[in-house]
């Protein structure tokens, strides 16, 4: 069930999300003031009302709170993930072949540890006992598992597949999009089942 501190937590993922999209829109030669106060505006209100249909649909399914939760800290995570990615295409100029792999890795890391701390004390909290941290080892093997499956998609779809026109920087984020679509299901099963069991 979501309490009151929940909608504060999401608002507050929802500004932080804002902040890494501002690479990404920089990257892609879309970021002006428009943009930008609409994102910081907009995302914190659509991660609230998450939340919040979390909260009616567990009235029929449970899980739908609990969901609601990782979706918020999914998509923070991922635009922490795809704001480095593009900060580090920018700062470096590349945007594909082995190299990108090597770029992609700082962005999903950083947010993988992100992303444990968040599940850990908000997402899946600690109701056995155990020390917060306890958990840490397993929750790594998951990410470094993810890490490579990320960044092996992101290097195949930016070097091997035809980019259908699409321009260096977009195609560059339409396969760091398919390779995190592939990777959450892997983070979700395995940090519900195995790291936070």
């Amino acid at each position: 069930m979501a309490k009151q501190n929940d909608y504060f937590i999401a608002s507050t993922a929802g500004l932080v999300t804002a902040l890494f999209l501002m690479p990404v829109l920089l990257n892609l030669d879309a970021l002006n003031a428009f943009y930008a106060i609409g994102v910081f505006v907009l995302i914190p209100v659509l991660w609230m009302a998450g939340i919040l249909l979390g909260r009616i649909l567990s009235k029929w399914m449970r899980f739908f709170a609990q969901f609601s939760k990782f979706a918020v800290v999914g998509f923070l995570n991922a635009a922490i993930d795809f704001g480095i990615l593009n900060g580090l295409s920018l700062f470096t100029g590349a945007v594909s072949g082995f190299i990108i792999g090597g770029v992609n890795a700082p962005g999903f890391i950083i947010a993988s540890i992100n992303s444990y701390f968040w599940n850990r004390l908000w997402v899946f909290p600690q109701t056995n006992g155990e020390g917060k941290f306890a958990d840490f080892p397993k929750f790594a093997l998951i990410s470094i598992l993810g890490v490579i499956l990320n960044s092996l998609v992101v290097i195949y779809f930016t070097t091997y597949v035809h980019q259908f026109g699409f321009s260096d920087k977009v195609w560059l984020n339409a396969a760091k999009a398919i390779a995190s679509a592939i990777v959450l299901t892997w983070n979700f099963v395995g940090y519900k089942f195995f790291a936070f069991k």
